[in-house]
């Protein structure tokens, strides 16, 4: 189980300036947020580092994901 500490950290990462990031991670984050792995924050972490634009491109798919462990966390944010 995820240390609530470091969720509700995530959470205040995931509030992002672009608003299309920030209804796909609110939702994500309402769906899986306290079932998340430590491996899957790590990977969510990395993503947060992005910028909005570079992040959003992954998203809606317009990039393709170079980090492997990354590549699940984003297919599910594509799902959203």
């Amino acid at each position: 189980m995820l240390d609530e500490r470091r969720l509700a950290r995530v959470r205040w990462r995931c509030r992002r300036g672009m608003l299309e990031n920030d209804l796909v991670l609110s939702r994500f984050l309402e769906r899986r947020g306290s079932r998340l792995t430590e491996d899957e924050v790590d990977a969510l972490d990395r993503l947060l580092d992005l910028s909005d634009n570079e992040l959003w491109d992954l998203i809606s798919g317009r990039a393709q994901v170079d980090d492997e462990g990354s590549r699940e966390l984003v297919a599910e944010l594509r799902a959203v």
